[in-house]
């Protein structure tokens, strides 16, 4: 969907605030449509920026901050047919 947006599930550190937050304000804009919004719409953005980096947040929390050895390892090895 979202070229720019990172994977946040890192082998070897977990993801700051700030790429959480940067993450949710590019998906954000994508699905909005506004690279900046208009003033009257401007607190609707950063809710829905705000509720999506704490949902990120909540799930990579739940999932643990470092993707597990099988999954690291599928990510690099090419599927077999």
């Amino acid at each position: 969907m979202c070229r720019s947006i990172k994977p946040l599930r890192m082998p070897d550190r977990p993801a700051t605030q700030d790429e959480i937050t940067e993450a949710a304000l590019q998906y954000i804009r994508k699905v909005s449509g506004y690279r900046k919004p208009s003033r009257l719409n401007q607190e609707a953005f950063d809710a829905a920026v705000n509720e999506v980096a704490a949902a990120t947040r909540r799930m990579l929390e739940q999932l643990g901050s470092q993707p597990s050895r099988l999954s690291a390892e599928a990510s690099q090895t090419p599927a077999q047919e």
